[in-house]
């Protein structure tokens, strides 16, 4: 019995050391990590005297992908697609849009249903700040653009050379119409 508890308890030591030294092996990736996933100042590293931050990724930080919009206090996961099925858990993805550059097509409910992300969204403004999280990589976006086009206007998703989000719900009790916010890539 004892052999057994003995077992259990090195096995249990052993992977928190794995995680430990997976870790500081991850520990490459340069990023600013922003609200909720806070940097823990002992991973906090001043690189060549600037305001560039080393952080851990870990294996978590790498599967998280999720819109942060801090003026509408919106932290929210992302999903591929936009079916009911996934907006009614998450921000869905477009899938004709990118997920790394170009023109990202992102969708959600604002109202009626039990996850309503972009209930907020018409109280952006332009210059607000929009973070983009996906595979590691944190982006910050700005707003420059905000408007109402037609449910058969598609061409706020364009592909597009710029670096850029588009933000995509519905109008409230104007079901023909759509509300979208586009925000461009900061360097």
């Amino acid at each position: 019995m004892s052999f057994i508890i003995s077992l259990i308890i090195f096995i249990f030591i052993n992977q928190i050391f794995l995680q430990k030294s997976n870790n500081l092996i991850n520990n490459s990736n340069m990023f600013f990590e922003n609200s909720l996933n806070k940097i823990n100042p002992e991973n906090v590293k001043n690189l060549n005297n600037t305001n560039e931050l080393k952080v851990n990724i870990s294996k978590e930080n790498l599967n998280i992908w999720q819109i942060e919009i801090p003026s509408i206090d919106l932290i929210a996961p992302i999903a591929e697609g936009t079916s009911a099925e996934t907006m009614n858990e998450y921000v869905g993805h477009f899938i004709e849009t990118p997920k790394e550059s170009g023109n990202i097509g992102l969708a959600a409910h604002n109202r009626g249903y039990s996850v309503n992300y972009f209930a907020k969204l018409k109280l952006l403004k332009e210059n607000d700040l929009v973070i983009y999280k996906y595979k590691g990589e944190v982006s910050q976006y700005i707003v420059n653009k905000i408007g109402i086009i037609k449910d058969t206007d598609w061409s706020k998703l364009e592909q597009s050379e710029e670096e850029k989000l588009t933000l995509i719900t519905c109008v409230e009790d104007e079901p023909e119409y759509r509300r979208y916010v586009q925000a461009i890539k900061t360097k």
